[in-house]
Order: structure tokens, then C-alpha cells, then sequence
């Protein structure tokens, strides 16, 4: 890989205006494609989802899967959009290997959703209006994957093989506008526009907008200009960037290429380019057709698309309550921060701990137990922290046990590492581990005072005043309880047995 001079993040956006657009592609959860009744599993043996239709042979035709409108249609709501009052596909024609029609059925110049914005919100809690041209319905193509290279890409690979189980899958492709006068927040608007955008298209329920998984892509068009005033300039695309993180990086190494290519008296070339995780700089891809290279024609064997106004209101009023909502509601509830509710949203543990105060749970306890034991293990394993082996009913379970003095703190962690491990529910980890709170006065009382004959030295500095001595006792008998005491409890015995008042 070519390593490309850059020029300094600072020294770019002292010199140029950077402008972006940003084209997302999200995969529908239909049970079925777009445009044929084959299934959309995941995981199923290459080639064993497919039909005449999906695969493009002689005599197919295809019947459009009304829940992939439906779900357009919301999507376009849910984004401020205007719905068609009639629209319908076209053909995008163009070759390659893994679209078996040799075209992709899209929509061109008569989308189904046009013209509205999606507002986010930056670290610093501004406002930032991102103005959406149109989204339209498509279907995805099927996959290839190179064998023999070392990088998986083409380039090195001995050969190619094709699996055509995701061509056809439902798409929507949300192409924003112009981003204009972000400046040097141009990434971070870039990375909070797709995290706010995931946000939506969960909400919704229409895809799971997994970006690890594929089922959320986003291309990253960016160009310099060298004042606001002037000219847009010649863009690139980094294609399909399939992380919040990467859409960021992309976004900031686009603009120190381009900065540094243009100062030097250099051309940029509108292509494609292929964005590297390790390193987070971007390679050229291919020279970038412009629409008319496609040559679009409407789609001979769809009808139009008309949706009704009822139907579309009825969709209207039936739509969620929208994520940045949803989030000022739930932090004035629960009484945090801009910044700790950035941080919840962050380790995609909103949803997760909603369920647990649905489950029983009070909301300090909540987040107490997703924001520290259960992220820490998330980012131990690398696992999604909805995707840990364990419920928000089972977190809930955890708190109501602290809550009532059977588990401390130390012991819920073991509880939580026990259910985790595949153990069981909590309370038969509690039982099968011997980790409840010991709570027998009399089994107290005896660790009390073998604490305080071992420790006769600290028993009588207490005594003679320096009570925050006491601490070293109540580790005394924590450690002889295995941790299963109540430490209150043992430092209110240890002070009444010494005659000795806290006050």
C-alpha cells in the first residue's frame, strides 16, 4: 500500500472548507427480498437463497415486498421527508461480477422519500442540522469473496468465488445533502449523523442497523473548496466505512489527502476508495462514474409505486418516539449529565438499562451495574453489550438482591461473573457458589471477636480515639467471611463491642 503524504489536520482547515455527503445504506429485516419470496437468514450455505428472479434468468419477474415499502416509507417520515405521492424503479445498469442481472434495481430521479433533515447532536450538546436529499429503495448485491491474497481483496487473490444469497435483500439508500459549514467538526458531525441515524432505524424496528454485520453502510463523500464562498471541489467516496469510529477517521484523512494533494499544486481524482481499519488512511479504488454512465431507464416490469395518503398518515402516527427525544426524557428521569448520557449512549446501553428498570430495577442501580461490570466485561471480550449472556432481568434480579442486604457489592460482581459463565440465574449462582451475605448475628459476633483478639494493637487505638482504625478490623472479618459480611453491620458490632461511639 502507497503511503500518502498528509498535511496537518490544522494547516487543512486553515486553508480549505471542507464539504461532505454522506450516502447510508441500510440493510430491511424483511423475511424476504425485495423483489422475490427467497429468504433473508443469515448463514445459510452460498447460493441456497436464491431464485430465477433474484439471479436474473430469462422469463423472471419480479413482485415488490410491500413491508420493504412500508418500511421506506417510515424511514422517510422518521426523517423529515416528503413521501412520493408516486414513484417507481429504475434500472442502474452497470457489470460486475457479483450482480448475477448485470443491473441493480434502484430508483433514480423519482425516489420515494425526498427533501428533509435529521438534527444531531455534537459531544459539546450543539445542535447541528444535516439536510437529507432523498432516501430510495433498492436491493443489495451478492457477495464475493477473493481467495489466495493475503488481504482478502482482489488484488493478489487466485480466485473469486460468489454467493448470491444477498443479492436482493431490501436496501434504503439515505442520501444527505451538502454538509456545509461544519469546518473542522466536520468528522465528528460525520460520526454523530450516523450514530443518530442508527439510533432512528432501531427505533423503528425496520434492521437492527448492525454496522459490524453489514446491515449499515455508509459512503463518505468529502471535498475541500478554499472558502465557503467558492466552488464546490472535485469529491471522493470512500466506500461502505462500516463503523462509527471509521466514518470519523475517513471523514479527517480524506481532508489531510485532499489538503495535502491541492497544495501541492496536485488534481484530486473523483474515484472510489477503499478505507483500512489498521491505520485508518484510505487507498484508490476505481475512477467514479457520474448517473449518466448507468444509464437509468425506468424499470420495465414494475408498476409505479402510489402510496396511499391514509396509509401514509396511519404510518405517520404509528412512528415512535424518536431517539434524541427519547434521550432528553430518559436523562431528565434519571437525573445525569449531557456528558455521562453521551456516555451511555456511547456503549449502546440505553435499551439495556430501560429493561432492567422495566424489570424491577431502580435506574441508579441500573446503569451502576450495565456502565461498570457489564461494560467492562463487553470490552474484555469484545462482545456487544446487548449480546452479553445475560438479561436485564437477571441484572435486575442482582440489584433487588443488594437492595435487600443478601448480596454486596463484591458478591453481586461474582453473581454477575457466575451468570455470565453460563452458570445459571443469580439466585441459583448465589446458592451454587455459597455467595450470600452472612447475616447470622451470632456467626457475626464470633469473627468480631476473633478479629479483635488478633488484632489487640488496633483494638486499643480505637479505644484510645482513632476510630478510623476500625477499617482495618472490618477487613479482618471480611476476609475471614470471604467477603460474604455485611461491612456496615461488622463495623457498627466491632465499635459496640469496643464501647467506642462513631461520633
Amino acid at each position: 500500500m502507497t503511503v500518502t503524504e498528509l498535511l496537518s489536520y490544522d494547516a487543512a482547515l486553515a486553508t480549505y472548507d471542507p464539504v461532505m455527503g454522506l450516502e447510508v445504506h441500510v440493510e430491511l429485516g424483511t423475511k424476504t427480498k425485495m423483489f422475490c419470496g427467497c429468504s433473508t437468514e443469515l448463514g445459510a450455505e452460498p447460493n441456497s437463497q436464491t431464485c430465477p428472479t433474484c439471479l436474473g434468468l430469462p422469463g423472471a419477474l419480479p413482485v415488490v415486498n410491500e413491508i420493504g415499502i412500508e418500511s421506506a416509507i417510515k424511514i422517510g417520515l422518521a426523517l423529515n421527508c416528503e413521501i412520493a405521492d408516486w414513484c417507481r424503479f429504475a434500472r442502474k445498469n452497470y457489470f460486475y461480477p457479483d450482480m448475477p442481472k448485470n443491473f441493480q434495481t434502484s430508483q433514480y430521479d423519482e425516489p420515494i422519500a425526498f427533501n428533509g433533515y435529521l438534527d444531531v447532536q455534537l459531544e459539546d450538546g450543539e445542535i447541528f442540522r444535516v439536510e437529507i436529499e432523498r432516501a430510495h429503495m433498492e436491493e443489495d448485491t451478492g457477495k464475493s469473496l477473493h481467495v489466495g491474497g493475503a488481504t482478502g481483496r482482489i488484488h493478489g487473490a487466485s480466485h473469486s468465488l460468489l454467493d448470491y444469497n444477498r443479492a436482493g435483500i431490501p436496501l434504503i439508500e439515505i442520501v444527505t445533502k451538502p454538509i456545509e459549514g461544519a469546518g473542522e467538526r466536520a468528522p465528528e458531525v460525520a460520526k454523530a449523523y450516523v450514530a443518530e441515524l442508527r439510533e432512528v432505524i432501531k427505533a423503528l424496528g425496520v434492521s437492527e442497523a448492525r454496522m459490524d454485520k453489514g446491515q449499515m453502510r455508509c459512503d463518505v463523500n468529502l471535498s475541500l473548496r478554499t472558502s465557503p464562498e467558492a466552488s464546490l471541489g472535485t469529491r471522493s467516496e470512500t466506500k461502505n466505512v462500516n463503523s462509527l469510529r471509521s466514518v470519523e477517521r475517513a471523514a479527517r484523512y480524506e481532508i489531510q489527502r485532499h489538503a495535502a494533494v491541492l497544495s501541492s499544486g496536485g488534481t484530486i481524482v473523483q474515484e472510489t476508495r477503499h478505507f483500512h481499519e489498521e491505520d485508518g488512511s484510505t487507498t484508490s479504488g476505481r475512477i467514479k462514474d457520474n448517473a449518466e454512465d448507468y444509464r437509468y431507464f425506468p424499470e420495465p416490469d414494475l408498476v409505479p409505486v402510489a402510496p396511499a395518503r391514509a396509509w401514509v398518515e396511519e404510518l405517520r402516527s404509528g412512528l415512535p418516539e424518536m431517539p434524541r427525544v427519547r434521550r432528553n426524557r430518559l436523562r431528565e428521569e434519571w437525573g445525569v449529565s449531557e456528558h455521562d448520557m453521551q456516555s451511555i449512549l456511547n456503549a449502546g446501553a440505553v435499551d439495556p438499562i430501560v429493561a432492567t428498570i422495566e424489570a424491577g430495577a431502580d435506574s441508579v442501580s441500573a446503569r451502576k451495574w450495565w456502565m461498570g461490570e457489564l461494560a467492562r466485561n463487553a470490552n474484555e471480550s469484545g462482545t456487544a453489550l446487548d449480546e452479553l449472556p445475560i438479561t436485564p432481568a437477571q441484572v435486575a434480579r442482582v440489584a433487588a438482591l443488594v437492595s435487600a442486604g443478601d448480596l454486596n457489592d463484591k458478591l453481586a460482581r461474582q453473581v454477575i461473573e457466575g451468570v455470565l459463565a453460563g452458570e445459571g440465574d443469580p439466585d441459583t449462582v448465589v446458592e451454587k457458589r455459597g455467595l450470600k451475605v452472612v447475616s447470622d448475628e451470632g456467626a457475626l459476633s464470633t469473627a468480631v471477636d476473633d478479629a479483635i483478639a488478633g488484632n489487640a494493637g488496633i483494638a486499643d487505638k480505637i479505644r484510645g480515639g482513632k476510630v478510623q482504625a476500625v477499617g482495618a478490623l472490618v477487613g479482618a472479618v471480611m476476609k475471614a467471611t470471604r467477603g460474604q459480611a455485611d461491612a456496615a453491620r461488622v463495623k457498627e458490632l466491632i465499635l459496640e463491642k469496643l464501647g467506642v461511639s462513631e461520633g
